[in-house]
């Protein structure tokens, strides 16, 4: 064994490169279910820095602060589209790269029309995804040459928050109390629809499909009353 000396004198071993060691990002998404995976994901990577926006009001004030190498951007906000925002980036000085975010089928089309520079689909499940995206866009001289392997996000390696996912749905039941204009009943709709598909919920997903706002009240308040969310697998009758 060899002493303290020897010890002292040897240098340590070289830090594991991460792919995105260095690189600060803001994801401006209203669920934290969603933002918490995406969070994780980039921390994971290596990310040195990762905000959450949960509006546009609230990213503006974070840009007027702070100059993100990555901004991703959820297309559906409480306080507008992610469009706008998108091509207010496109066009910012310094720039920095813009992913759009949505789990609309017609999302990726509306993103690049807007500006961005690349789109995940939601809900985002790999590590894969997320790092080849971004390190196929970044530029070169502020990321590593270091990949995690091709594997899906499995539960053992990044549990979804039920705390967040708790969140989420408090926050949808809150709303619901309230008479509802056909805008924030559309925004509400597709935010549930989200939470539900992150959380491989097939009949919330299904409540939030224009069904009565009685069902989406119920199956949310038969969520919120469980002592533990539980997230269905993502395969199977269930993965919807």
């Amino acid at each position: 064994m060899p002493d303290r000396l020897t010890c002292a004198m040897t240098p340590p071993p070289p830090a594991v490169l991460l792919p995105l060691g260095g690189v600060s990002v803001l994801v401006v998404d209203d669920s934290r279910l969603a933002c918490e995976a995406v969070r994780l994901m980039c921390r994971r990577l290596g990310a040195q820095q990762v905000r959450r926006a949960e509006s546009l009001r609230a990213a503006g004030v974070y840009l007027r602060l702070f100059q993100p190498d990555v901004v991703i951007v959820d297309l559906g906000l409480p306080d507008g589209r992610g469009e706008g925002l998108i091509a207010t980036l496109h066009t910012a000085s310094p720039r920095p790269l813009v992913l759009g975010l949505s789990g609309d089928g017609a999302g990726r089309a509306r993103a690049m029309g807007a500006g961005a520079d690349g789109y995940l689909d939601k809900p985002l499940e790999s590590f894969a995804k997320l790092q080849d995206t971004l390190l196929s866009l970044l530029p070169q001289a502020v990321t590593v040459d270091s990949r995690y392997p091709d594997l899906p996000l499995a539960p053992d390696s990044l549990a979804p928050d039920s705390l967040a996912l708790r969140d989420d749905l408090a926050h949808a039941a809150r709303l619901l109390e309230a008479d509802l204009d056909p805008s924030t009943l559309r925004y509400l709709a597709a935010f549930v629809g989200g939470v539900a598909r992150h959380a491989h919920d097939h009949a919330l997903a299904q409540a939030a499909l224009g069904a009565p706002l009685q069902d989406m009240r119920a199956e949310l308040a038969a969520r919120l009353a469980a002592p533990d969310l539980a997230f269905a697998p993502p395969s199977g009758a269930a993965a919807g």
